[in-house]
């Protein structure tokens, strides 16, 4: 095992603590956001058809200017806050971003096409101190849909494997090839490399669903039974995806705005990356006002959302709201037959801890006493 091998594994273990303070927090407070999008330049090196995030002339936003957004989502008490384009690999000053995030206190995590990775590059980011990395990668060999493909990008996913510190997750895109097997083998290699994997489903310009084929349904169900899920991927999968797999809506309370926001280029928050405009308002004048309003509106886009990290903040407040209740969907009745399914080991044991019976006074002593040690020992106020 070398050391790089050694310092991933160590961080892994940091970045799981550090991950279990950001849902401690969210769920001691719902005012603050969970999680942010901050574009760094809308440009990208790649021009794949139905993306549209990204043009072919912006510049970089000014680092200075980053900076201080960086520092105004920290003071609002975002815990997770995301560079993204456009692809932000093409930002000069990328790693002192990064660097700032992480002075900050906030958990520093990046999406990219992967093209412009080289060893050199993967070890400056790991000397900024980025936790996390995202590439989805849609196909097998390029075509004219998309040019994010695993035999372009192989390579730099063999450099990642070798020299990443930071957490590596590869995102299968489903809904973009026409051989939605291509998205199988994409994620048998990055489990060959030892990599996190998702599927994601392609959505429209608004974010809503594009609904899967038949063959496109059965790809996704062999990668989801050939997965070891986590229990906010079992769940999610259970509260969102099953639905939108098949067409249908979902019903739930979208916290975009709130919870999580999408700073443009511009410094203007938006819900998402998918409804740009609204709200609209500048990162600067944006305050607890503005954070409650948005909690409580009702967005007519959430049935047939695909956005994903949007669905997974609002689980958290879906939990603290209703765990008993949230617990139900995310562990639904087994094919109808009305047999639950097994809850993990871990969360019987949480529920046992925290969620105690109505009737019993004994058991909500002990969970008062086990939330207090726990928000004391993840330093959360």
């Amino acid at each position: 095992m070398t050391i790089t091998h050694v310092r991933r594994k160590m961080h892994a273990l940091f970045f799981q603590l550090r991950q279990s303070r950001v849902v401690a927090k969210a769920m001691h407070s719902r005012r603050h956001p969970i999680a942010a999008h901050v574009v760094a330049i809308r440009r990208c090196n790649l021009s794949c058809t139905y993306c549209n995030e990204y043009d072919d002339s912006s510049k970089p936003v000014p680092a200075a200017v980053m900076l201080r957004r960086i520092d105004r989502l920290v003071e609002l008490g975002t815990t997770v806050i995301t560079i993204s384009g456009g692809e932000p690999l093409l930002h000069p000053e990328l790693d002192q971003i990064i660097r700032q995030i992480r002075r900050g206190g906030s958990v520093a995590t990046l999406i990219t096409n992967g093209y412009l990775l080289t060893p050199e590059r993967i070890k400056l980011l790991n000397r900024a101190g980025l936790d996390h990395l995202q590439i989805s990668i849609d196909n097998v060999k390029p075509d004219d849909v998309s040019k994010k493909s695993l035999k372009v990008l192989d390579k730099k996913l063999q450099w990642l494997a070798e020299h990443a510190e930071f957490q590596v997750n590869i995102n299968s895109v489903l809904g973009t090839s026409e051989r939605p097997e291509d998205s199988v083998s994409v994620v048998h290699r990055a489990r060959e490399l030892g990599f996190a994997t998702t599927v994601g489903i392609v959505h429209d310009g608004k974010g809503q669903l594009r609904p899967l084929g038949s063959a496109e349904q059965r790809v996704y169900q062999e990668i989801l039974q050939s997965s070891g899920q986590s229990f906010s991927t079992f769940a999610y999968y259970n509260q969102f995806q099953k639905n939108l797999t098949c067409g249908l809506a979902n019903d739930w309370l979208c916290r975009a705005g709130s919870r999580y926001l999408y700073i443009c280029e511009d410094g203007l928050v938006h819900y998402c990356s998918q409804q740009r405009g609204r709200p609209g308002i500048p990162l600067e004048l944006y305050g607890a006002q503005d954070l409650e309003r948005e909690y409580q509106s009702v967005k007519a886009c959430a049935p047939y959302c695909t956005i994903s990290c949007v669905h997974q903040v609002s689980m958290i407040d879906q939990f603290r709201d209703k765990p008993a209740e949230s617990l139900s969907r995310f562990f639904p009745s087994n094919s109808g037959q009305g047999e639950a399914y097994e809850l993990p080991g871990i969360i019987r044991l949480l529920t046992w801890m925290f969620l105690p019976p109505a009737e019993s006074k004994t058991r909500k002593t002990l969970a008062r006493s086990f939330t207090r040690a726990a928000l004391w020992c993840l330093k959360v106020r």
